[in-house]
């Protein structure tokens, strides 16, 4: 019996992947969309092999009738307070309305359960989302990924070409966790159909400190890269206040100064993944920092 998924957040990057994994896994996928979707939307779903199930995301009753027969409800939402805490809670209340048993929300990050709230926005919005999940009559799986090993370079800039420098606070030593989109879409997928996923699973494609960045960045270029100390958390965070009062960006997921308090998170070793599932679905291949910086080199 082919198992049918529905998606929230299907036209978006991450969502795009999910949606490719899981039909790769023979899945029924039904992508939500809006009532006033864009034609372009609808044939970038359709041509992924998706049905389409039309709902306003704030009408439970609507969503729940969209979700009927499905398996698992997976999100990979993306926003602030409104999306990941409220509209992600009125797609969990449709699910349970729809007696859907499952469901994976857009947790995809490093680990929150362990950082400090009030230190990281968007994860304390995660956070804040856990605790209404909690309390749902369903089967909850977060899946925690570290950081998007996609985003090494332009947009995480620790790795500094221009000098041939890695950056990095407190210890050059401390470790980090990455993984790329398409290995967190495949292992979504996985758990998706898996009815036995546990409340939480961690994931990291490669696990590596700065000086081990620079030695791969070496390797890859072949420029030899050192690592560069710019400051303790203290400073790293003094950092954080300049740029939020600079540009402060509210309405922005992704402002600079977000990106500064993960990598906050990241150095101080508040996020760190441990006992890694990776291997909970065997067939799944892990891309390292290595092969993605050779394929991928930041400028």
């Amino acid at each position: 019996m082919t198992s049918s998924i529905v998606l929230a957040g299907a036209a978006g990057d991450l969502g795009t992947r999910i949606a490719k994994a899981l039909v790769a896994r023979g899945a029924s996928v039904r992508a939500l969309i809006r009532p006033n979707a864009s034609a372009a939307d609808r044939t970038h779903l359709t041509a992924l092999g998706l049905t389409l199930a039309e709902a306003d995301p704030a009408d439970v009753a609507a969503l729940a009738t969209a979700m009927q027969g499905a398996s698992c409800v997976v999100s990979a939402l993306n926003g602030l307070h409104n999306v990941i805490v409220e509209r992600q809670s009125v797609l969990l209340d449709a699910a349970v309305q729809a007696g859907v048993p499952r469901f994976i929300p857009s947790d995809y990050s490093e680990d929150f359960t362990r950082t400090t709230r009030g230190d990281n926005r968007n994860l304390d919005l995660r956070r804040e989302f856990m605790g209404r999940a909690d309390r749902a009559s369903l089967q909850v799986t977060t899946i925690l990924n570290g950081a998007f090993m996609d985003m090494l370079g332009n947009e995480m800039p620790i790795i500094q070409p221009r000098i041939h420098r890695v950056l990095y606070w407190v210890s050059a030593d401390q470790p980090m966790d990455f993984t790329t989109k398409d290995d967190v879409a495949a292992y979504v997928a996985a758990a998706a159909l898996d009815d036995t996923t546990p409340r939480i699973l961690r994931i990291a494609g490669d696990t590596l400190s700065a000086r081990e960045l620079a030695g791969v960045m070496s390797d890859v270029t072949g420029a030899p890269y050192k690592t560069l100390h710019v400051g303790n958390l203290g400073v790293l965070g003094a950092m954080i206040s300049v740029a939020k009062r600079i540009a402060p960006q509210p309405g922005d997921p992704f402002p600079a100064w977000q990106g500064m308090q993960y990598m906050r998170d990241m150095f101080s070793g508040k996020g760190q993944l441990t006992a890694l599932d990776n291997h909970r679905y065997p067939d799944l291949q892990w891309t390292s920092v290595r092969k993605q910086l050779t394929q991928h080199r930041p400028e």
